[in-house]
């Protein structure tokens, strides 16, 4: 298992635009980012199109916040690269083996705890070091109700001090009372991937599930390791993948429990 513990510090937005095709895209600019701001975007890797000002930070390719003290930050470079086909962990994990406790706010509807409880089973299905138990409050990881105004269809951050990130935010208010059990255990599941250090499948190139036009992250300097054993390429149907359409199932792909089964 590889064990090696860094700090990372952004918070990932599983987003959506509320559009008629139900496609994540880039979140619009709402307010005026100075050159300044977008040259230390830039600095850390990200793309500087479409970046919106939002409370405490921005965000930045509709689907990551960096705060104001994330900006003026340094950071050591931290890329890794085995072999040629891999996908993308943060460079900071979650101790294992620990068993992780997940609640759910009541005031998300009844039918997300199904939802929960198959995303949970995933998990525990690949025998991993770290598995997964829902309890009624207060669990190292919280799902509640995203804000009335959120854009994004789910949140969550990436993991710090070997703990997860201990946030989920489902946006009700668009998927509705009964958005499905697998569709929603998959956003559910895209969450909780991010909170034990996952990123997107496709950070190599965004458009290949959000559309639009291409763009390669490269390292930057905020961790993105290769996971040695999974594609560099295009991986259709992976949990991890950036977007995701209205009503879709992802369970784990082969390439998705060998990069679960490599971590941990």
């Amino acid at each position: 298992m590889f064990t090696k513990r860094l700090l990372f510090f952004a918070l990932a937005v599983f987003a959506i635009s509320f559009t008629s095709c139900q496609q994540e895209e880039d979140i619009a600019t709402k307010n005026e980012v100075s050159p300044m701001t977008l040259a230390k975007i830039a600095k850390l890797g990200f793309n500087t199109q479409q970046v919106e000002q939002v409370d405490g930070g921005y965000v930045v390719e509709g689907d990551i916040f960096l705060s104001n003290a994330d900006l003026n930050t340094s950071f050591k470079e931290m890329a890794l690269r085995v072999g040629e086909s891999e996908q993308y962990r943060t460079s900071n994990l979650v101790s294992a083996p620990r068993t992780i406790s997940i609640s759910i706010s009541n005031q998300l509807p009844g039918s997300y705890v199904a939802a929960l409880d198959e995303a949970i089973n995933r998990y525990n299905a690949q025998g991993l070091e770290l598995s997964f138990q829902r309890v009624s409050s207060k669990g190292d990881i919280s799902l509640t109700k995203a804000p009335r105004t959120a854009n994004y269809l789910a949140s969550a951050g990436f993991p710090s001090g070997g703990k997860p990130y201990n946030s989920v935010k489902i946006n009700s208010n668009y998927l509705g009372s009964n958005p499905g059990t697998n569709y929603l255990a998959t956003i559910i599941a895209h969450e909780i991937g991010h909170c034990i250090g996952f990123r997107h499948t496709d950070y190599m190139d965004r458009s290949y599930s959000c559309g639009g036009s291409y763009y390669n992250e490269g390292a930057s300097t905020v961790g993105a390791i290769h996971i040695p054993g999974t594609p560099t390429g295009p991986d259709a149907n992976s949990w991890m993948l950036a977007c995701i359409a209205n009503g879709v199932n992802r369970p784990f792909n082969n390439n998705d429990k060998t990069a679960l089964g490599y971590l941990y």
